[in-house]
């Protein structure tokens, strides 16, 4: 089997493990508009443009994805922001992948949890769906070891919240050297990992139609 193949195997595993039955939502054609969340990771620090995970999931699934990432954004500011992408582009769907930045300013798992918390609920007030990308929490025997591992923040909030998180792909990335621009961002071909993950993942739960 590919590492590629591999990775999705396993991603969907981790979804439905974290999930059960609740993973299964309800499909999102193609053409509808998707909304990226998050920060630099989101953006595409690292690669070019072009090559961030949100372009290329679009031509994987059909959506109209826009890319809400913002470099050195935090949940904590994020929140501030949220409401008014949801009015200008009325997401069927919020991909969230946000929190590093939270981590890096040493800020505790509680108030970065509360703030992923509301910004789940502003989601769904705004009638879209919420999707969680699991973030690894900075440590310096992760950065060390290239063994970084998710926040498990991100888990709880989803069984908590009963929402579906997309779990060890970021982390997964991250403890690869050659798919990483540096310490905290993917490059090229780890972005186009990432998007292969996240697809993986999304068409698990039923969200994507594409192939």
């Amino acid at each position: 089997m590919k590492r590629r193949e591999l990775i999705g195997v396993l991603v969907a595993a981790a979804v439905l493990g974290a999930c059960g039955k609740k993973s299964k939502l309800p499909a999102i054609a193609p053409g509808k508009t998707v909304l990226a969340f998050g920060d630099s990771v989101t953006f595409g620090t690292g690669a070019a443009s072009g090559e961030d995970w949100p372009t290329l999931l679009a031509s994987r699934t059909g959506w109209q994805i826009v890319n809400a990432g913002i470099p050195g954004d935090t949940a904590e500011a994020g929140r501030g922001r949220l409401r008014g992408l949801l009015d200008e582009h009325q997401p069927a769907l919020v991909i969230v992948e946000i929190g590093g930045n939270d981590f890096l300013r040493r800020r505790s798992a509680k108030a970065v949890k509360d703030d992923l918390r509301s910004i789940v609920q502003t989601v769904r007030q705004g009638g879209a769906q919420v999707v969680l990308v699991a973030v690894p929490e900075l440590s310096l025997l992760g950065v060390v070891a290239r063994r970084p591992a998710d926040s498990p923040i991100y888990r709880e909030l989803g069984e908590e919240e009963k929402v579906p998180v997309i779990e060890d792909v970021f982390a997964e990335i991250l403890g690869r050297p050659e798919l990483c621009a540096d310490q905290i961002h993917p490059n090229a071909q780890g972005y186009r990992e990432m998007a292969t993950g996240i697809h993986a993942a999304l068409k698990t739960m039923g969200l994507s139609l594409a192939p």
